[in-house]
């Protein structure tokens, strides 16, 4: 059975991995402890990027959980396509995450995000037609 709900389950799974990143990040600072762990250090170095990464799930994404959740109590059947194009978003998505937080290349992190924007945008466009054609 095709399901819509195991993307959208994935993308809960980044983010919560994202919140313990943050939580992470943030203990050095917040718990005056880490300081002499260098990997705590190097996370907190970037809990900037990962505070905005974090921020960033709640934008564009909410069009996918939205279309998906139209899917999973209007569709009659999902489409390969459809769940493809999840799938699709999803590994976007990680990609997206990784780039924004370890490296500093805005130009592949833009490219990146269009492929998460591109299938988000197809969902919606296949999601029309499904309906109206």
């Amino acid at each position: 059975m095709l399901s819509l709900f195991l993307p959208m389950f994935a993308h809960v799974l980044l983010c919560a991995f994202l919140y313990v990143l943050l939580t992470l990040a943030r203990a050095p600072a917040v718990w005056n402890a880490g300081g002499n762990v260098p990997a705590l250090a190097a996370l907190a170095a970037r809990k900037d990027r990962i505070s905005a990464n974090l921020s960033n799930q709640f934008e564009w994404p909410v069009f996918f959980h939205v279309i998906c959740l139209f899917n999973l109590f209007q569709a009659e059947i999902i489409s390969a396509a459809m769940v493809l194009l999840a799938w699709l978003f999803i590994a976007g998505r990680i990609i997206h995450s990784a780039v924004h937080i370890a490296l500093d290349n805005v130009r592949l992190r833009g490219l990146v995000f269009t492929i998460n924007f591109v299938a988000v945008f197809s969902m919606w466009v296949l999601q029309v037609i499904y309906l109206y054609w």
